[in-house]
């Protein structure tokens, strides 16, 4: 662990200090391809229909569920959303609460079905998916509401507090960071621990337009993501308490574990809240791993880093189990 004034980066032995060649190549490969449709598709109902296509056969392709994993779909009023279990893996009390990202706009329980079931393998535990309504279809607060709906029916159903871990990437970073602060203000307990891939924080885009001038990221240009937020964000002042989050000193926030990919134009926004975490008094693990590729963790077949990535993940999950089931008895 390193210090800088209140600042605290945390770095687990498990992160190599490079990237390796399968990943760089699938790095320079995005930046000749996936790039530049993300830039180029419109900003209507055809160009957003062909986006979510688009990530979905990604995610398809690279990460695809693992064979003989169950799903069994969930609609249970304002909840809709999905288990997701590995084979061997029985239902229980403790459980993963996933929730995705991708702009609040593309992706849903199904494209990451593959990094649910992964998570589900190493753990041991199952994943309830949150299939919340998107953009622009369902504008703010509407993934918000969803997403703090799905955690009151994991509790009233039987799940305590101190048996959960949630984990989200990207926008479902910045969700999942916008409940632990509700939670936090309606008294509502917390959940044992979260952890997030290449969370985003600023939904200004400001810190990832000044990473990607520098260094262009691969998967798409800020502006591309910006616009996508825009359609989620619509008619929102953008220093709105729920939208550019803010943790108070003090906060009784379980522990967090960011990792994202160092050369990523959201790797900003991860040491981002990092800084706002430790100021605050609360723990967060920092992980930014070689590479450039945004939420690795899900495309295993593309980047091999994705599977240390995870085993870390689930060492997160277990102490933060294992922390708040002491907590609870002591």
């Amino acid at each position: 662990m390193t210090r800088t004034g209140s600042k605290a980066t945390f770095v687990s032995a498990v992160v190599p200090e490079t990237a390796s060649r399968q990943a760089r190549l699938a790095a320079h490969a995005s930046v000749a391809g996936l790039r530049r449709i993300n830039g180029l598709l419109p900003r209507n109902r055809v160009g957003i229909q062909a986006g979510r296509g688009l990530i979905a056969g990604v995610m398809a392709a690279f990460g695809p569920p693992l064979p003989g994993t169950r799903v069994d779909t969930v609609r249970s009023g304002r909840v809709r959303g999905e288990w997701v279990r590995a084979a061997g893996v029985e239902q229980g009390e403790r459980a993963i609460y996933y929730i995705h990202g991708s702009g609040y706009v593309v992706c849903s329980a199904r494209t990451h079905r593959g990094l649910a079931s992964r998570l589900s393998k190493l753990t041991g535990l199952p994943v309830f998916l949150v299939d919340y309504r998107l953009a622009p279809e369902h504008r703010f607060p509407a993934a918000a509401d969803d997403i703090a709906a799905g955690y009151r029916w994991l509790l009233d159903n039987g799940h305590r507090p101190e048996d959960l871990v949630i984990g989200g990437d990207s926008a479902g970073g910045h969700l999942a960071m916008d409940l632990l602060l509700q939670n936090q203000r309606a008294g509502t307990p917390q959940p044992a621990g979260v952890f997030m891939f290449s969370p985003l924080m600023d939904l200004t885009l400001t810190l990832a337009e000044r990473r990607d001038r520098e260094l262009p990221d691969p998967m798409a240009p800020a502006l591309t993501g910006r616009r996508l937020i825009e359609l989620y964000t619509e008619g929102q002042q953008p220093d709105s308490p729920r939208l550019r989050l803010d943790i108070p000193p003090g906060s009784a926030l379980p522990p967090l574990l960011v990792q994202a990919s160092a050369g990523e134009m959201l790797a900003g926004d991860a040491e981002l809240l990092r800084d706002m975490a430790v100021a605050a008094g609360v723990r967060c693990d920092l992980e930014l791993w070689p590479g450039r590729i945004h939420v690795f963790q899900a495309l295993p077949l593309l980047v091999p880093e994705a599977v240390p990535a995870l085993r870390r993940t689930r060492e997160f999950i277990s102490s933060a189990l294992a922390d708040a089931a002491r907590a609870k008895v002591s």
